[in-house]
């Protein structure tokens, strides 16, 4: 599923985007948006985490996008797009949305890109996509929640390590993201529906300002209402609160977005998971034809 294509000026016409391209522009057009509270955008950063490397990242997943589009297993195009992502001194720039969005793009490439199918293909996956999707933690570094002691051997973090314990176990990709809905929201989202995802599709599809501003409207509704899950994994519950609470104040006008902005990135408050969620939704309008 890709937009039609469109006349140019003098009447010439331009080539559409491939479904891959829609993935990557998707991931530049959600660091590109301004302001997103606590995440790097174009207007602000990190010292460690800096935009040109989030750009980096996103031209380094579209290899993992192509085979996902193309039919290959979501364990290896994920691994694919992630070591593609790698490729920058960043690190973790953009995993949770790369996983989020694979299915996606998959179920893109089937010309069957609705909610069912995305959860259906991550359903149907193998014990080979599980063991992709553990390798894809030996590329980069990535703050995850202490596993219950009833899964350490399952514990992301040993990469490619646990491949033994994964075919032991008979675990497709499916399964674990199954066992870590309760804590992690790209999980959860994932094997769940996608309700975000389409929900924030809506938000991007209406309105006729800039993609970038309608995309930080959608992170911002979106964090007003969900918690999220990396801000609970980097710091704890009480402050996911307190991020929902502020974002709800900034919707009401009682809180400026700017400041706000300021003090989570002041104080290394990044709401990832929202951000993920807004790259998968912006991916879904694009390939419903949101022209950029």
């Amino acid at each position: 599923m890709t937009e039609q294509p469109s006349s140019g000026p003098n009447g010439a016409t331009r080539a559409r985007r491939t479904t891959a391209q829609n993935a990557q522009l998707a991931l530049l057009l959600e660091v590109a948006s301004t302001p997103k509270p606590g995440n790097v955008d174009r207007e602000r950063e990190y010292p460690d985490l800096r935009f040109e490397q989030f750009l980096a990242g996103a031209v380094g997943a579209h290899g993992g996008f192509a085979v996902a589009a193309d039919g290959e297993p979501l364990g290896v195009a994920f691994e694919r797009a992630v070591a593609g992502m790698s490729n920058q001194t960043g690190g973790n720039t953009q995993f949770g949305a790369a996983l989020l969005l694979t299915p996606l793009v998959a179920a893109a490439g089937r010309d069957a890109l609705d909610p069912n199918r995305a959860t259906a293909l991550v359903g149907e996956t193998t014990v080979d996509d599980a063991v992709g999707f553990y390798r894809a933690f030996d590329y980069v570094d990535v703050a995850v929640p202490e596993p219950p002691a009833s899964m350490e051997q399952l514990d992301v973090r040993r990469g490619g390590a646990a491949e033994p314990v994964l075919r032991e176990w008979g675990l497709t990709l499916g399964d674990v993201l199954e066992r870590s809905a309760e804590r992690d929201g790209v999980a959860a989202e994932m094997t769940g529906g996608y309700g975000w995802t389409f929900e924030l599709t809506r938000v991007i599809e209406r309105g006729d300002e800039p993609v970038t501003d309608r995309a930080a409207a959608a992170f911002l509704a979106l964090l007003s209402r969900e918690l999220d899950t990396f801000v609970v994994t980097q710091h704890d519950r009480e402050t996911a609160y307190e991020v929902r609470r502020r974002a709800n104040a900034v919707i009401e006008g009682e809180e400026s977005v700017y400041s706000f902005a300021a003090d989570l990135v002041d104080r290394g408050i990044n709401p990832g998971t929202t951000a993920d969620v807004v790259a998968g939704a912006l991916f879904v309008a694009l390939e419903r034809g949101l022209e950029v």
